[in-house]
């Protein structure tokens, strides 16, 4: 039997495993530097489950209903930790200090000025080249029951990849009754520093091993604006309307009818979407829907949510063929696509943008919900 093979075969195990028992822990491997890395299992009563893995903080599979009732896994991943380490690609992962860029990967503080590594051309990408994705994250507890939940916390030190302070961060991953999975990060700093924490999992609704794409799903994004970039990504500082361009979603549109429009310079310099949506200028009071995906073939739905005022949509455009994934399957450019609520890009060093500020006896928080249906 392939590799592949067992170790889809585990996962499913590990899965059912958890369905009778809330919440399932085993290892997934060793770092380099010996540090173990763990994987927790949690699931729904209505059979859908989620594994979280400790390196990173990661989504290593998600399992979804479609309206059929067939489960299948929607998250792309690897299905060991080799993977991970060999060709991270921010699969599932935590990503910070400061999620998405900072141009030249500097920014001022109290008059202060502080860099942090280049990882994304000029610019840093994901806080640095060793950011919350690459290091791994203490399991403080779990918890069953009717929602079923694993925190785990990871403290980052005073001038880890250049930021400033001690910041002390917390992951909540649960799964409720009806099947839909939350992170909830907060973090507190022993000094003023800069925070922007979010999600980076990779998605495909017709399932990771899907010989279908994700670029034939329909997505919807409440935006009237977006923020467009340079050629390196980082936003120019305008607002610009969406009405007329590609980057219309305010209904429902099918991925793959936009993605390689290259009339749009901004689609060229991406190769496709990798821009922020601004949903609203500011943060709103509670979680509401910034992105809405639909398979049309599987039915199967999800809905993203945040108090995030921006949603960075990222179409997989950097997916090259070289990675196999847990079921054997070559991930390739469009295969699955990314939805990151956050702070806009840059913020740091764009006052209009905004603030990531956080001050010593302030928490920061981004509560993330990812609701599942089928049609």
């Amino acid at each position: 039997m392939k590799a592949w093979t067992i170790a889809a075969a585990a996962a499913c195990l590990a899965a059912t495993s958890a369905s009778a028992a809330d919440v399932a822990r085993r290892p997934f491997g060793t770092m380099p530097d010996g540090t173990p890395v763990e994987a927790i299992t949690l699931s729904s009563a209505q059979g859908n489950s989620v594994t979280i893995i400790t390196l990173g903080a990661s989504v290593q599979s998600l399992f979804v209903k479609d309206r059929a009732g067939k489960l299948a896994d929607v998250a792309l991943g690897y299905p060991d930790l080799a993977g991970y380490i060999a060709k991270p690609n921010y699969f599932g992962a935590t990503v910070g200090r400061v999620a998405n860029r900072i141009a030249k990967g500097r920014f001022t503080l109290d008059g202060k000025q502080y860099e942090t590594p280049l990882s994304d051309r000029p610019n840093s990408l994901h806080g640095g080249t060793k950011g919350f994705d690459k290091v791994v994250w203490q399991v403080v507890s779990t918890s069953g029951g009717a929602k079923p939940s694993v925190t785990l916390r990871y403290v980052s030190p005073d001038g880890d990849q250049g930021y400033p302070g001690t910041l002390t961060t917390t992951a909540v991953y649960a799964i409720d009754a009806r099947g839909d999975v939350s992170v909830s990060y907060t973090a507190t700093t022993d000094k003023p520093t800069v925070v922007n924490l979010s999600n980076h999992t990779y998605w495909n609704l017709a399932g990771e091993g899907s010989e279908r794409g994700a670029l034939g799903e329909l997505l919807t994004i409440p935006a009237d604006e977006y923020t467009p970039t340079d050629a390196t990504a980082i936003p120019t500082g305008e607002f610009r309307k969406v009405a007329g361009t590609v980057f219309d979603f305010r209904k429902a549109t099918v991925i793959n009818t936009r993605v390689r429009d290259g009339s749009d310079p901004q689609i060229r310099y991406g190769r496709g979407y990798d821009h922020n949506w601004v949903v609203s200028r500011t943060m709103a009071p509670a979680p509401r829907v910034m992105a809405r995906v639909e398979d049309p073939v599987s039915g199967r739905v999800m809905e993203v949510l945040s108090r995030e005022p921006g949603i960075q949509f990222y179409s997989g455009n950097f997916l090259d063929g070289t990675i196999t994934g847990k079921s054997g399957h070559i991930y390739r450019e469009g295969d699955a696509i990314v939805l990151e609520p956050q702070m806009f890009p840059d913020t740091p060093n764009q006052p209009a943008f905004g603030s990531v500020r956080l001050e010593p006896g302030q928490t920061y928080r981004n509560d993330i919900e990812f609701r599942f249906s089928a049609r």
